[in-house]
Protein backbone atom coordinates (compact mmCIF):
# COMPACT_ATOMS: atom_id res chain seq x y z
CA UNK A 1 0.00 0.00 0.00
CA UNK A 2 1.25 3.58 -0.42
CA UNK A 3 0.84 4.18 2.87
CA UNK A 4 3.06 1.68 4.01
CA UNK A 5 5.65 2.12 1.26
CA UNK A 6 6.17 5.64 2.65
CA UNK A 7 6.51 4.50 5.90
CA UNK A 8 9.54 5.87 7.79
CA UNK A 9 10.05 8.31 5.05
CA UNK A 10 7.35 10.95 6.17
CA UNK A 11 9.02 11.49 9.39
CA UNK A 12 9.66 15.46 10.03
CA UNK A 13 12.92 16.76 8.99
CA UNK A 14 15.47 18.84 11.48
CA UNK A 15 15.31 21.44 8.72
CA UNK A 16 11.86 22.08 9.26
CA UNK A 17 11.81 22.04 12.80
CA UNK A 18 14.28 24.69 12.44
CA UNK A 19 12.14 26.69 10.60
CA UNK A 20 9.36 26.30 13.07
CA UNK A 21 11.90 27.27 15.91
CA UNK A 22 12.88 30.45 13.97
CA UNK A 23 9.40 31.36 13.45
CA UNK A 24 8.36 30.66 17.19
CA UNK A 25 11.71 32.79 18.42
CA UNK A 26 10.96 35.70 16.00
CA UNK A 27 7.18 35.77 17.05
CA UNK A 28 8.17 35.93 20.47
CA UNK A 29 10.72 38.60 19.89
CA UNK A 30 8.25 40.32 17.81
CA UNK A 31 5.48 40.03 20.43
CA UNK A 32 7.76 41.74 23.27
CA UNK A 33 9.12 43.98 21.42
CA UNK A 34 12.62 42.05 22.39
CA UNK A 35 14.99 43.10 19.34
CA UNK A 36 16.97 46.30 19.55
CA UNK A 37 15.60 46.02 15.64
CA UNK A 38 11.84 45.61 15.57
CA UNK A 39 11.64 45.50 11.91
CA UNK A 40 14.39 42.80 12.02
CA UNK A 41 12.60 40.62 14.28
CA UNK A 42 9.10 41.07 11.77
CA UNK A 43 11.71 40.10 8.87
CA UNK A 44 12.61 36.75 10.54
CA UNK A 45 9.05 36.10 11.18
CA UNK A 46 7.47 36.75 7.88
CA UNK A 47 10.27 34.84 6.26
CA UNK A 48 10.38 32.53 8.43
CA UNK A 49 6.28 32.06 8.31
CA UNK A 50 6.05 32.31 4.81
CA UNK A 51 8.97 29.71 3.98
CA UNK A 52 6.74 27.30 6.52
CA UNK A 53 3.52 27.65 4.65
CA UNK A 54 5.71 27.05 1.26
CA UNK A 55 6.93 23.45 3.51
CA UNK A 56 3.05 22.79 4.22
CA UNK A 57 2.50 23.94 0.54
CA UNK A 58 4.46 21.44 -1.75
CA UNK A 59 3.94 18.56 1.28
CA UNK A 60 0.08 19.21 0.47
CA UNK A 61 1.19 18.08 -3.21
CA UNK A 62 3.45 14.87 -2.37
CA UNK A 63 0.46 13.55 0.50
CA UNK A 64 -2.10 13.89 -2.09
CA UNK A 65 -0.07 12.76 -5.08
CA UNK A 66 1.07 9.47 -2.41
CA UNK A 67 -2.74 8.49 -2.00
CA UNK A 68 -3.38 8.92 -5.75
CA UNK A 69 -0.45 6.40 -6.45
CA UNK A 70 2.99 8.06 -6.55
CA UNK A 71 4.76 6.11 -4.23
CA UNK A 72 7.82 7.62 -5.04
CA UNK A 73 7.22 10.52 -3.24
CA UNK A 74 8.50 9.38 -0.19
CA UNK A 75 11.79 7.88 -1.14
CA UNK A 76 12.59 11.49 -2.95
CA UNK A 77 11.94 13.16 0.89
CA UNK A 78 9.18 15.19 -0.03
CA UNK A 79 6.89 13.94 3.07
CA UNK A 80 9.60 15.07 5.43
CA UNK A 81 8.72 19.10 4.73
CA UNK A 82 12.54 19.24 3.99
CA UNK A 83 12.41 22.08 1.56
CA UNK A 84 16.37 21.28 0.78
CA UNK A 85 14.61 17.96 -1.04
CA UNK A 86 12.55 20.00 -3.46
CA UNK A 87 13.96 19.69 -7.23
CA UNK A 88 14.31 23.33 -7.60
CA UNK A 89 15.97 25.32 -4.28
CA UNK A 90 15.61 28.27 -7.01
CA UNK A 91 12.36 28.11 -7.53
CA UNK A 92 10.93 26.71 -4.01
CA UNK A 93 12.36 28.82 -2.00
CA UNK A 94 14.98 31.72 -3.15
CA UNK A 95 12.55 33.12 -6.07
CA UNK A 96 9.06 33.34 -3.42
CA UNK A 97 11.45 35.11 -1.02
CA UNK A 98 12.87 37.23 -3.52
CA UNK A 99 9.41 37.85 -4.68
CA UNK A 100 8.57 38.78 -0.98
CA UNK A 101 11.43 41.41 -0.63
CA UNK A 102 10.74 43.20 -4.04
CA UNK A 103 7.30 43.75 -4.04
CA UNK A 104 5.22 42.25 -1.18
CA UNK A 105 3.99 39.39 -2.83
CA UNK A 106 3.33 36.02 -2.08
CA UNK A 107 3.84 33.40 -4.69
CA UNK A 108 5.22 29.97 -4.97
CA UNK A 109 7.43 28.37 -6.86
CA UNK A 110 7.54 24.52 -8.57
CA UNK A 111 8.95 22.25 -6.16
CA UNK A 112 8.21 18.70 -6.12
CA UNK A 113 8.66 16.74 -8.94
CA UNK A 114 5.28 14.15 -9.10
CA UNK A 115 5.40 10.93 -11.48
CA UNK A 116 1.88 11.54 -13.07
CA UNK A 117 1.98 8.51 -14.67
CA UNK A 118 1.85 6.86 -11.62
CA UNK A 119 -1.37 9.13 -10.20
CA UNK A 120 -4.29 6.76 -11.47
CA UNK A 121 -7.11 9.48 -13.10
CA UNK A 122 -7.31 12.68 -14.26
CA UNK A 123 -9.37 14.03 -11.72
CA UNK A 124 -6.72 12.71 -9.04
CA UNK A 125 -3.84 14.66 -11.13
CA UNK A 126 -5.76 18.19 -11.25
CA UNK A 127 -6.29 17.19 -7.50
CA UNK A 128 -2.67 17.25 -6.67
CA UNK A 129 -2.12 20.38 -8.03
CA UNK A 130 -5.00 21.92 -6.69
CA UNK A 131 -3.37 20.67 -3.32
CA UNK A 132 -0.63 23.07 -3.19
CA UNK A 133 -3.32 26.32 -3.58
CA UNK A 134 -5.43 25.09 -0.93
CA UNK A 135 -2.98 24.54 1.51
CA UNK A 136 -1.88 28.39 1.50
CA UNK A 137 -6.35 29.11 1.64
CA UNK A 138 -6.37 26.95 4.84
CA UNK A 139 -3.45 28.77 6.45
CA UNK A 140 -4.71 31.83 5.72
CA UNK A 141 -8.02 30.82 7.49
CA UNK A 142 -5.95 29.88 10.33
CA UNK A 143 -3.17 32.96 10.57
CA UNK A 144 -6.02 35.69 10.16
CA UNK A 145 -8.43 34.16 12.86
CA UNK A 146 -7.39 36.42 15.32
CA UNK A 147 -9.09 39.31 13.06
CA UNK A 148 -12.13 37.86 11.89
CA UNK A 149 -13.00 36.45 15.68
CA UNK A 150 -12.16 40.04 17.15
CA UNK A 151 -8.93 38.73 19.29
CA UNK A 152 -6.81 41.45 18.21
CA UNK A 153 -7.63 43.77 20.90
CA UNK A 154 -4.54 44.16 23.29
CA UNK A 155 -2.52 42.55 21.01
CA UNK A 156 1.20 44.39 20.33
CA UNK A 157 1.13 46.60 17.56
CA UNK A 158 4.39 44.94 15.61
CA UNK A 159 2.70 42.02 15.88
CA UNK A 160 -0.80 42.87 14.83
CA UNK A 161 0.88 44.55 11.52
CA UNK A 162 3.68 41.79 11.42
CA UNK A 163 0.52 38.93 11.29
CA UNK A 164 -1.70 41.10 8.91
CA UNK A 165 1.23 41.22 6.15
CA UNK A 166 1.82 37.36 6.28
CA UNK A 167 -1.86 36.86 5.78
CA UNK A 168 -1.53 39.33 2.39
CA UNK A 169 1.07 36.96 1.29
CA UNK A 170 -0.90 33.96 2.22
CA UNK A 171 -4.07 35.46 0.26
CA UNK A 172 -2.15 36.70 -2.94
CA UNK A 173 -0.22 33.35 -3.18
CA UNK A 174 -3.76 31.61 -3.16
CA UNK A 175 -4.88 33.82 -5.76
CA UNK A 176 -1.89 33.90 -8.16
CA UNK A 177 -0.77 30.30 -7.77
CA UNK A 178 -4.14 29.08 -8.79
CA UNK A 179 -4.45 31.04 -12.42
CA UNK A 180 -4.22 28.43 -15.59
CA UNK A 181 -0.92 29.49 -16.62
CA UNK A 182 2.19 27.29 -17.21
CA UNK A 183 4.49 26.92 -14.60
CA UNK A 184 1.40 27.74 -11.77
CA UNK A 185 -0.62 25.40 -10.07
CA UNK A 186 -3.63 26.21 -11.73
CA UNK A 187 -1.85 25.18 -15.21
CA UNK A 188 -1.10 21.56 -13.78
CA UNK A 189 -5.40 21.50 -12.27
CA UNK A 190 -5.96 21.58 -16.64
CA UNK A 191 -3.66 20.24 -17.68
CA UNK A 192 -4.50 16.06 -17.64
CA UNK A 193 -7.73 17.62 -19.34
CA UNK A 194 -5.92 19.35 -22.62
CA UNK A 195 -4.26 17.06 -25.30
CA UNK A 196 -1.41 16.16 -26.00
CA UNK A 197 -0.20 17.98 -28.22
CA UNK A 198 -1.43 21.31 -26.57
CA UNK A 199 0.67 19.81 -23.45
CA UNK A 200 3.50 19.55 -25.56
CA UNK A 201 3.18 22.97 -26.81
CA UNK A 202 3.18 24.96 -23.24
CA UNK A 203 5.86 22.64 -21.64
CA UNK A 204 8.69 24.69 -22.54
CA UNK A 205 7.04 27.89 -21.06
CA UNK A 206 6.46 26.60 -17.92
CA UNK A 207 9.90 27.32 -16.22
CA UNK A 208 9.11 31.39 -17.21
CA UNK A 209 5.53 31.45 -15.13
CA UNK A 210 6.22 32.42 -12.05
CA UNK A 211 8.26 35.45 -13.55
CA UNK A 212 5.52 36.11 -15.82
CA UNK A 213 3.33 36.78 -13.26
CA UNK A 214 6.21 38.59 -10.99
CA UNK A 215 6.43 41.01 -14.25
CA UNK A 216 3.26 41.36 -15.11
CA UNK A 217 1.97 42.61 -11.81
CA UNK A 218 5.11 45.28 -12.15
CA UNK A 219 2.76 47.41 -14.48
CA UNK A 220 1.36 50.16 -12.61
CA UNK A 221 -2.27 49.77 -13.73
CA UNK A 222 -2.39 45.91 -13.25
CA UNK A 223 -0.49 46.31 -9.51
CA UNK A 224 -3.03 48.68 -8.07
CA UNK A 225 -6.05 46.82 -9.64
CA UNK A 226 -5.29 43.40 -8.57
CA UNK A 227 -3.74 45.31 -5.20
CA UNK A 228 -7.21 46.52 -4.60
CA UNK A 229 -9.28 43.19 -5.14
CA UNK A 230 -6.28 42.03 -2.40
CA UNK A 231 -7.54 44.41 0.26
CA UNK A 232 -11.05 43.79 -0.60
CA UNK A 233 -10.60 39.86 0.41
CA UNK A 234 -8.77 41.29 3.61
CA UNK A 235 -11.59 43.81 5.08
CA UNK A 236 -13.50 40.55 4.85
CA UNK A 237 -11.32 38.69 6.90
CA UNK A 238 -10.76 42.05 9.50
CA UNK A 239 -7.24 42.98 8.12
CA UNK A 240 -7.26 46.54 7.19
CA UNK A 241 -4.56 48.08 4.47
CA UNK A 242 -3.44 49.85 7.74
CA UNK A 243 -2.16 46.15 9.37
CA UNK A 244 -0.44 45.43 5.51
CA UNK A 245 1.12 48.86 4.72
CA UNK A 246 2.94 48.94 8.07
CA UNK A 247 3.67 45.28 8.20
CA UNK A 248 5.18 45.64 5.21
CA UNK A 249 7.35 48.83 6.63
CA UNK A 250 8.54 47.13 9.24
CA UNK A 251 9.48 44.23 7.06
CA UNK A 252 11.68 46.40 4.93
CA UNK A 253 14.45 46.73 7.93
CA UNK A 254 16.92 47.87 5.89
CA UNK A 255 15.40 51.27 4.89
CA UNK A 256 15.10 52.28 8.81
CA UNK A 257 12.35 51.64 11.63
CA UNK A 258 9.36 53.42 10.04
CA UNK A 259 6.99 56.28 12.77
CA UNK A 260 4.37 54.31 13.01
CA UNK A 261 1.32 56.11 14.87
CA UNK A 262 -0.15 54.43 17.68
CA UNK A 263 -3.00 52.32 16.83
CA UNK A 264 -5.57 53.58 19.66
CA UNK A 265 -5.26 56.92 18.37
CA UNK A 266 -6.42 55.37 14.57
CA UNK A 267 -10.21 54.33 13.62
CA UNK A 268 -9.88 50.95 11.69
CA UNK A 269 -13.90 50.90 11.05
Amino acid sequence: MATQAARGEGRVSPVFLGLVAIMAVSIWAVWTDFSASPGFAVFLFVVSTWIVSLCLHEYAHARTALHGGDITVGAKGYLTLDPLKYTHALLSIVLPVIFVIMGGIGLPGGAVFIEQHRIRSRWKQSLVSAAGPLSNLVFAGIISAPFWLGLMDGVPDHFRYALGFVVLLEVTATILNALPIPGLDGFGVIEPWLSYNTRRQLAPYAWIGLLAVFGFLQIAAVNHAFFDMIDAILRTLGVTEWDTYWGQQLFRFWEGTPDIPPLNAIDLG
